[in-house]
């Protein structure tokens, strides 16, 4: 199995990228906030889980080894496969998914495109305490925090739409109508990943 990656940066979509390593080009898909932080021409390295189908081997990358984990942890959920797994990571950081299963926050895991209420109780009940205690700032903290840091997190949205390719005025538009539809509470910490996903169905639909 190939658990990580470190090469030039190929290529960056708005899902995947392609890493090349020794002159072989590696596809890895991602979620936004792990590709924001890949630049075409650089040297980055990536945590990656592989998962092998009768018909295929996917390679996904994360922005650290404990993404990575969670990312095979709820897995083992059933009816969670890897694309829905991804797109839990992509909405929550990791210790946002560990404090919505710890709490019970139903309301949180069905924020995630593809959960629904049975489905967010099915992953309460099976993961448990399979992922562990959140390391990170509790929900009251992260609430200060956010108040606190509200122009730098917006900033850092614009900044990986940027770094996708779009326009700084369109990445810029697109987020203001994100927040402005949200509200503030919206670019705390946890949620930059939540701001960028919007930012980026705002862009598509004008792309489209």
């Amino acid at each position: 199995m190939i658990a990580s990656l470190t090469g030039t940066v190929a290529h960056v979509g708005l899902d995947r990228a392609v890493v090349d390593v020794g002159g072989v080009g590696y596809l890895v898909h991602a979620t936004p906030t792990t590709l924001a932080t890949l630049r075409v021409g650089e040297t980055a390295g990536v945590a990656t889980s592989m998962v092998v189908r009768e018909d295929s081997m996917t390679l996904y990358g994360f922005g650290d080894p404990d993404e990575r984990d969670v990312f095979e942890v709820v897995q083992t959920v059933s009816g969670v496969g890897p694309r829905l797994a991804l797109a839990m990571l992509a909405v929550h950081t990791p210790d946002a998914l560990r404090r919505a299963v710890a709490g019970e926050d139903l309301a949180a895991l069905t924020r995630v495109p593809g959960i629904g209420r049975k489905g967010a109780q099915r992953i309460v009940l099976e993961l448990g305490d399979r992922l562990g205690p959140p390391s990170g700032l509790a929900p009251a903290e992260a609430a200060r925090s956010a108040a606190a840091g509200a122009t730098d997190h917006s900033e850092r949205v614009v900044e990986a739409l940027a770094g996708l390719g779009w326009p700084a005025k369109q990445a810029d538009d697109a987020v203001a109508k994100v927040l402005a539809e949200a509200g503030a509470d919206s670019v705390a910490a946890d949620e930059v990943a939540s701001t960028l996903r919007a930012a980026l169905r705002v862009l598509g639909g004008h792309r489209g």
